[in-house]
This record gives C-alpha cells, structure tokens and sequence, in this order.
C-alpha cells in the first residue's frame, strides 16, 4: 500500500466508506447519506487514490469489498468516534443543530413513541432528522458500526458496550374479534387456538416474547406477518388470535378487543439501547431524554387503562 496523505481524509470521505460497506452500494449509500450517487462515487475515487486499493470490486449489482476494506472498519470507525468525542462538551442548541438519527425500532415501539416525539420537536421549532429502520433480534453490531443510534427493542444485546436502560413493560395479552369469538378460557383452548404472529427477520417470532410460559403445547401459528401494523387485517373477521404486549392496544392493536392470557406470564419489558461511544454526546443525550419523557405518558397512559378493565 502506498504512503497516505493523512490531511487530505476527512470525516466524509470515512463515512461514506463505511456506509458504502455496508449497503454494498453507491445509490443505497448516498440514501443513506442524504447525497448523490455521484457524490459517493467521486468520494469513493479519491479514497480508492489515496489508499491505493481498489476497496470494491463490482460483482453484479452489488459492490464486494476487498481484503483491505474489511480491515479498514474497525480503524475507521475508531477514527469517526474520536472525532466524534471532541465534541461531547461542546455548547448545544436543538434548534440550531443540524441533526440526523438513525433509529432501530420495529413498527410497535416506533409508533408508541416517535409520532408525538417529532411533533414535540416540529412545535419546538426544532428540525431533527429521523430514519427508522427494523430492529428485529438486534446485534451489537448494528451499534458498534454506526448503523443505528438508538434501539428499542425488548432483545437488546448483552455486551459491555452497549448501554440500555428499560422504558417500557407490559404483560402480554391475547387479542381477537369479539364479532366473531371470545377469548380463550383456559390453557388448553389458548394452545389449540388458530394463533398469528409476527415473524422477524431472523426467523423467531414474537410468541417468544412469552417469558416464564412453556410453549411446547402450542399449536404452530398458521398465518405469520412480517410487522405488527397488519396483524388487525388478518384477525378481523376470523377466529385468529394474537399474543401481543397489552401496550400494543393503545396504537397498533387498538381496533381488537383484548383479555388477559388464562395463565400468568412475566411482563415484557422494551429497552433503550446505544453504543457507549454517544453516552456523553450532547445530542444524543438530549434526544434519550426525550424518548424516555415520551415513554413515561405511555406507560401514564397504560396505567390508566388498565386500571380501567
């Protein structure tokens, strides 16, 4: 490899590289981003003469990294989060910012929290940016390469460096149509029940958020559906059921009656997880404090309805 001109690599040129090796390509990185494929690509030439590697090799529609472009993440990164540290004491104002987060969240936790939360914000005055992306079964990597900001989820990984801190908890309930059945009475006609669940990307589903419960007399869900938002869709007018947290009732689930489970089950608890690297950032502590401020009126708000049933 050719000697380095250090000063002429700057933080832009290192974040497109990294977005470019993770999407494995130029148009879904400039997406990425917010700039042009051509701006990627010119980023990407510059890098390739200064490296003296090619980086990515073309391999149909995707572009393959090369040896020394999988060596360069992990001191690439370091170099962004060191940067990034020099401005961990630096004054903030959310409304002058410019500000852009990448959040991790399937369709339930995001829409319990991010709608009111961005409407806070516009009525602020303030212009944050928001992507949101499915969470799933989330891994630590997905932080440690830059991929996300924040995570909710009730999985979050357990490693050292990684931060989380619970905002969330419900019971799992049963929800159905009252117009076509009751809930079920007893554990044996909830095993034999027509069940539907939600199946991740990795190929769990969200029965298993059934904590404390053994799930082995369960008859296999018959119709599985990629996010929580088209479970209504399929349960209206059938005899289909689903095992969903109780919280699900007050946003995504709120057009389908809902009953306890004819057996106790460990309440499920959704985390707020982050790399330790944005523990000290100004804006991303800023922006914590806001999830969390949000999470607490809906719990308020759970609270009061279960109080209600």
């Amino acid at each position: 490899m050719k000697k380095i001109d250090n000063l002429s690599i700057d933080s832009k040129l290192l974040r497109t590289f990294l977005a470019v090796l993770d999407e494995r390509s130029a148009t879904q990185a400039a997406a990425r981003l917010g700039v042009t494929q051509s701006t990627v690509s010119h980023s990407l030439s510059r890098l390739r003469q200064q490296i003296g590697d090619p980086l990515f090799v073309r391999s149909g529609q995707a572009l393959l990294p090369t040896e020394v472009a999988l060596s360069l993440r992990k001191p690439v990164q370091a170099i962004l989060d060191g940067i990034a540290s020099l401005t961990d004491q630096r004054d903030f104002d959310p409304q002058q910012e410019a500000m852009q987060f990448v959040i991790a969240a399937n369709d339930m936790q995001r829409d319990l929290i991010f709608p009111k939360l961005i409407q806070d914000l516009r009525s602020e005055g303030v212009s944050a940016s928001f992507e949101f992306i499915a969470s799933g079964h989330p891994s630590a990597d997905m932080m440690r390469d830059d991929r996300c900001d924040l995570v909710l989820t009730p999985f979050p990984p357990n490693t050292s460096d990684v931060i989380q801190r619970p905002i969330l908890s419900s019971r799992m309930m049963c929800f159905f149509d009252e117009n076509t059945r009751s809930a079920p009475k007893t554990w044996e006609e909830y095993c034999n029940a027509d069940h539907l669940a939600v199946r991740f990307r990795d190929g769990g589903t969200s029965l298993r958020a059934l904590r404390g419960i053994d799930t082995s007399d369960f008859r296999p869900a018959s119709i599985t559906v990629p996010n929580f938002s088209a479970i209504p869709q399929f349960i209206k007018g059938t005899t289909l059921i689903a095992t969903e947290m109780g919280l699900m009732q007050l946003k995504t689930l709120s057009g389908l009656s809902m009953e306890s489970l004819p057996i106790d089950s460990d309440p499920v608890v959704i985390y707020l997880a982050w790399h330790q690297r944005s523990s000290n950032d100004p804006s991303h502590i800023w922006l914590r404090n806001k999830v969390r401020v949000i999470a607490e009126e809906v719990m308020a708000e759970w609270n009061s309805l279960s109080r209600r049933r």
